[in-house]
């Protein structure tokens, strides 16, 4: 037992020259630990725009709802039904009832242009016609502000975030649709699902305001329970009177997410390894000045019995340790600077913009520290070398 203790205790007494030693260097120590603070804040921040934007579209479905859209679609905005095919959907096996009747939801999904707050730039924000049962169809979704609009007039509701991001949306602001200016008369939540990002209205008026006649592109239904999901599709996708796909909502906004948390994703990667070639650079810069500054006291120590690999351990320890702070300090940043913070971006599915808040999640305050500590562990690894390999005759020299 004693030489692994006897090792340990070498390393312990390197390492902690070297932590003391860092007050003379805080110039370059503390420049390190910035450039690392850097790469990690930006990374999770990045990243936590994915995450925020998954979390959204994650929110806006539920195992017991299902989407009906037409054959081949890949949207709303190119899927279509007649009424007298939603309401053969309405009335398939599976569909929850109340004494109202079915709840499915057929819908209509159009674009509108509105400024954006933060640029008063015009944006695609979608203006969604629904009926009655929409609000129970959608879990969680109640009024925060106003009134619901009364159905069959011109009016809409609108939801928290699109009132948040989007010029015009508040209750009493009129909404111009068309030749026409309904009136906004609610704002309401949806959990942080898709719905927060929508402005509603009834479908029958919608309709006649677009010149849509009694057309559709979706059914939104709810179902008896998850489990009645097989059941519903195998009874719509085999009518002969429709051509409809089923899909689980949950499904559907999963897949709504994949293009863009991709992209965000790839290019939040792209951004971090790039600053982090920089962050390297500081820490060997830093390491080879802590190296040089105690050539003497390791030389010394090396000639009185340390080992050669105790050397290479406290400096790789020192790197790190300097790499955890600087990790630490850009994950504080990161999470103080974007969690929750509310912003919008284009959903590609439907080229209408979706809002959500950045979500700085446990996961990305982990990754973010694990890239700095490679970063000190890549950072330290020459000078580490370096220290354990100069030879002791010349190091003495110097005293």
């Amino acid at each position: 037992m004693s030489g692994p203790v006897n090792w340990l205790s070498q390393i312990a007494a390197v390492t902690k020259f070297g932590l003391l030693s860092m007050p003379q260097r805080r110039g370059s120590v503390a420049a390190a630990a910035f450039g690392i603070a850097g790469v990690v804040a930006v990374l999770v921040g990045v990243l936590s725009i994915a995450a925020g934007f998954r979390r959204a579209m994650a929110a806006s479905g539920s195992p017991d709802a299902a989407l009906v859209l037409r054959s081949g679609a890949d949207s709303e905005m190119v899927s279509g039904f007649l009424r007298d095919s939603t309401r053969i959907i309405a009335d398939a096996p599976g569909v929850a009832r109340t004494p109202e009747g079915p709840l499915a939801s057929a819908e209509l999904f159009v674009i509108i242009n509105l400024p954006k707050i933060s640029t008063g730039t015009d944006v695609n924000v979608p203006l969604r016609g629904v009926e009655r049962p929409a609000l129970k169809v959608r879990e969680g979704l109640r009024i925060v502000k106003g009134r619901m609009f009364e159905w069959g007039r011109d009016e809409v509701i609108v939801g928290i975030g699109a009132a948040r991001e989007f010029d015009g949306l508040q209750v009493g602001d009129r909404l111009k649709v068309g030749r026409y200016l309904w009136p906004v008369v609610g704002i309401f939540s949806a959990g942080g699902g898709a719905a927060d990002s929508e402005i509603w209205s009834d479908a029958t008026v919608l309709q006649a305001a677009y010149h849509r006649g009694d057309s559709f592109q979706s059914v939104f239904v709810k179902l008896k329970s998850p489990d009645a999901f097989n059941e519903f599709k195998d009874a719509v996708t085999a009518d002969p009177r429709l051509n409809a796909q089923v899909l689980r909502q949950t499904d559907y906004y999963a897949e709504n997410s994949t293009a863009v948390t991709k992209l965000i994703t790839t290019l939040g990667y792209l951004i971090a390894s790039l600053m982090a070639v920089g962050a390297v650079f500081g820490a060997l810069n830093t390491m080879y000045s802590s190296v040089s500054a105690r050539t003497r006291e390791i030389a010394t120590l090396r000639a009185l019995g340390f080992g050669s690999a105790a050397v290479v351990a406290s400096v790789m320890l020192e790197s790190i340790a300097l790499a955890l702070l600087g990790g630490v300090l850009g994950a504080a940043l990161s999470y103080v600077a974007f969690n929750g913070f509310h912003t919008a971006t284009m959903n590609w599915q439907s080229f209408s913009q979706i809002t959500f808040s950045l979500a700085v999640t446990p996961q990305l305050l982990v990754q973010g520290v694990v890239w700095a500590t490679l970063i000190g562990a890549i950072g330290g690894m020459l000078p580490a070398i370096r220290a354990a390999r100069q030879p002791i005759a010349a190091a003495l020299w110097e005293l």
